[in-house]
């Protein structure tokens, strides 16, 4: 990669003067069912057949675009996946990109609406990770933030990237069908897809004609 877009993604988050943030271990929620969302798609594939970020080339930059949004990523997840999730952000956080993660149980403010902190996080972030498991699949929130990501891309054009874990694949959600995938095999392998997939879809913004106001 170019050293001048790692000296961009290595650029120090913007600090934000909001309440303090509950703890992994400390912070739950849940709230009444949202009302249903519907949407379709076709086709299943994988992202382990795309090429990594590395063969990706980068040649006009606007670091405005990244800064635009408080955050990279956003992890949507059940809570009862938390553990596999605070690994995976604490890799991407720890990586030389410094990626902004937003997790729900971390980052979103004490005592808001569910409904409002979950369309806020897909909106201040670039990117969204959905780890789809059997406990996402029963989960109406996580369900209702898919949906909502969906809406604000409907053709993902890299920005939601599912994750498939513990399940078979003709569980995978009918609505993700047209996205490309990654399957959770070996845990290292899978950090670094995602990795990748977020990085070149920075690298695809930043090489975004500037827009000037």
């Amino acid at each position: 990669m170019s050293g001048w877009f790692k000296a961009l993604l290595q650029k120090p988050r913007k600090s934000t003067n909001s309440p303090s943030r509950p703890s992994y271990s400390d912070s739950k929620y849940s709230s009444p069912s949202p009302p249903a969302v519907s949407s379709s798609c076709s086709s299943t594939s994988s992202l382990t057949d795309r090429p990594s970020a590395s063969q990706v080339s980068v040649s006009n930059s606007d670091e405005r675009e990244r800064w635009s949004k408080p955050y990279d990523v956003c992890i949507c997840h059940n809570e009862g996946d938390l553990g596999f999730v605070e690994e995976l952000v604490s890799y991407l956080e720890s990586q030389p990109e410094r990626f902004r993660c937003f997790l729900q149980p971390r980052d979103a403010l004490v005592g808001g609406a569910i409904v409002t902190e979950l369309c806020d996080a897909v909106q201040n972030s670039h990117c969204w990770v959905l780890l789809i498991t059997p406990n996402f699949l029963t989960d109406p929130w996580c369900r209702y933030q898919m949906h909502h990501a969906l809406t604000e891309a409907p053709m993902a054009n890299g920005r939601t990237i599912p994750v498939l874990k513990d399940m078979d694949r003709r569980d995978y959600p009918r609505e993700l069908r047209c996205i490309y995938y990654i399957s959770v095999v070996l845990q290292e392998t899978s950090f670094k897809q995602i990795k990748e997939t977020v990085l070149r879809y920075l690298q695809n913004l930043c090489e975004k004609p500037s827009r000037r106001d």
